[in-house]
């Protein structure tokens, strides 16, 4: 039987070992720029979640706490991400579950996403696996 723990990221080393499976969703990132946002992030108040199989990453998740006038206090999940070879093995639905649990333990409302319109995988196990509610789009500006 498969040894599986979900445990926080915190070191540079935890984190580079991350950014194979990260790179699956970001993939704008080279490695430098992850870690130097990470280094960022992690000092407002970011964690980095990953599922761990037998020694292996197979999944992360990226979460802030917010507070803001529509959501009250709530986990904002970042990044949510399976690794290709693992996706449908329950994986991302057993670490979404673990931060919605990090989240009531932290006195939070709820748990929110963004996904992005091109993702309609995601939206179908957001929607009909993780039981999440459609009730946004997102818009951005790009400056300057």
């Amino acid at each position: 039987m498969a040894e599986t723990r979900i445990q926080e990221l915190v070191t540079e080393d935890e984190w580079r070992s991350a950014f194979p499976v990260m790179g699956q969703l970001r993939t704008n990132l080279d490695e430098e720029t992850y870690l130097d946002y990470l280094g960022q992030m992690t000092a407002d108040g970011y964690r980095l979640f990953a599922r761990v199989v037998d020694g292996d990453i197979v999944a992360l998740a990226g979460i802030q706490i917010q507070v803001n006038m529509y959501y009250g206090r709530h986990v904002w999940v970042c990044e949510l991400v399976t690794d290709a070879e693992h996706r449908s093995d329950g994986h991302g639905l057993a670490l979404l579950t673990f931060v919605e649990e990090w989240a009531e333990e932290h006195g939070c409302e709820l748990v929110a996403l963004s996904s992005g319109v091109q993702r309609t995988d995601a939206h179908r196990f957001y929607e009909d696996r993780a039981g999440m509610e459609r009730v946004s789009y997102v818009y951005k500006q790009p400056l300057g």
